[in-house]
């Protein structure tokens, strides 16, 4: 068996024919595992749907045991790479980024966020202008490196259309948030994007000390990679066949989300959320009987009820809509 620990997570695998796990320590995987529970069970619905069923529409998903509070198992993604990885490359090297071979005349990302974050000196709009003009995206590049055969191209593009529009619908209604680029995996065979670090869903980014207020990922680097067409081809259709499972179902997505407002291991304060940025992980304690901010469990559910409504709210469509959906006008 080989062991190697980097920081606080531990890589173990026996053989080349097993599987590789994480051995995850100072975090809390619970909510990670109840969303890939929520991602699995959607993609049931959206196999009983023809329309979903034949473009292939699902949610990546991976396996995630918790072992205690603060450590668990993760099933290692294999044949992947995070998107902020090839478009930026890492911190130690950052020569190797698409953005640095295809356009190395543009400002780095480094440069970006610093003018971002002076940003109020010259007023948002005006610095954010600048940026996009001197930061141009170069997702499309990926397809055209790994697939020379224009067939091949073509059915790779479309594939990773199609997932990004299935997961940013589902990614809505859930409320996921923390979507920074190193947090989307792309698979380098057929092309689907995953979705890792769960831990701010159900609308928590918004209670962070800077609201996440953006429903799902979409910039221009992920546009790039659709296609001239960009968001009004495949993307826009495959949206709109995604919704249309989630609101035909939204008694049973409700159900399940419901399941989770009666766990009592499950926290909903914004607390929680802003452990999960590591932003106060050091001193992170958990109690059995009282949740963040010693808040006890019926105040939890009170958080949760709210929650549920504004996932309600979401799903919710009129009667017209629902009797044109299925065929009665």
């Amino acid at each position: 068996m080989i062991c190697v620990e980097i920081g606080t997570v531990i890589f173990l695998s026996s053989s080349p024919s097993s599987h590789n796990i994480n051995l995850l320590g100072r975090d809390d995987l619970r909510q990670d595992t109840v969303m890939q529970q929520i991602f699995l069970l959607v993609n049931v619905l959206l196999r009983k749907r023809r329309e979903t069923r034949e473009r292939n529409l699902n949610i990546r998903t991976y396996k995630v045991i918790p072992l205690t509070k603060m450590s668990g198992l993760l099933e290692w993604v294999e044949n992947t790479t995070s998107l902020a990885t090839y478009l930026i490359g890492t911190r130690k090297n950052s020569y190797a980024s698409a953005h640095h071979r295809y356009r190395p005349d543009d400002w780095s990302s480094t440069v970006c966020t610093e003018k971002l974050l002076d940003a109020r000196k010259k007023g948002l709009f005006q610095t954010y202008t600048e940026v996009m003009k001197n930061f141009k995206p170069v997702f499309h590049h990926f397809f055209l490196e790994n697939f020379s055969d224009p067939a091949m191209w073509f059915a790779k593009r479309l594939a990773y259309t199609r997932s990004v529009a299935c997961n940013s619908m589902i990614g809505y209604i859930v409320g996921l948030g923390d979507r920074h680029c190193d947090n989307i995996l792309i698979d380098k065979s057929s092309c689907e994007v995953v979705h890792i670090d769960l831990g701010i869903a159900f609308e928590q980014g918004k209670t962070l000390r800077i609201p996440e207020l953006v429903p799902f990922r979409l910039t221009r680097d992920i546009v790039d990679g659709m296609g001239v067409t960009g968001v009004e081809g495949s993307f826009r259709k495959c949206c709109e066949e995604t919704m249309k499972v989630l609101r035909m179902n939204r008694e049973f997505v409700l159900t399940i989300v419901e399941v989770f407002i009666h766990d009592p291991l499950f926290c909903w304060t914004p607390l929680v959320a802003l452990k999960a940025q590591r932003e106060i992980q050091e001193d992170m304690e958990f109690d059995e009987d009282w949740c963040a901010e010693g808040r006890p469990f019926e105040a939890q559910n009170k958080d949760a009820e709210r929650t549920m409504l504004r996932i309600q709210a979401k799903l919710q469509v009129e009667l017209f809509f629902i009797l044109f959906q299925v065929g009665c006008i």
